[in-house]
């Protein structure tokens, strides 16, 4: 069962803070940790798509598996 979220107001009713769960809190840190992976992860791999259609079209220096390798 989750407990729900409570926010505390201030005097005049406008919201300022919000109190989580402490299971659900490690829980959210988590997703956001692997969101966090994936978004890296596809910026690289667009990165290095983008490299390749620039390769192509010779608007880059062409490198070989082995050079890129090395830089990592």
């Amino acid at each position: 069962m989750k407990v729900p979220i409570q926010v505390v107001n201030d005097t005049q009713g406008n919201a300022q803070a919000v109190l989580v769960p402490l299971d659900e809190w490690n829980e959210m840190v988590e997703k956001m940790r692997h969101y966090e992976q994936l978004f890296k992860l596809r910026s690289s791999v667009g990165k290095a798509l983008d490299q390749v259609a620039r390769m192509r079209s010779g608007k880059l220096k062409k490198r070989s598996l082995k050079d890129v390798l090395r830089e990592a």
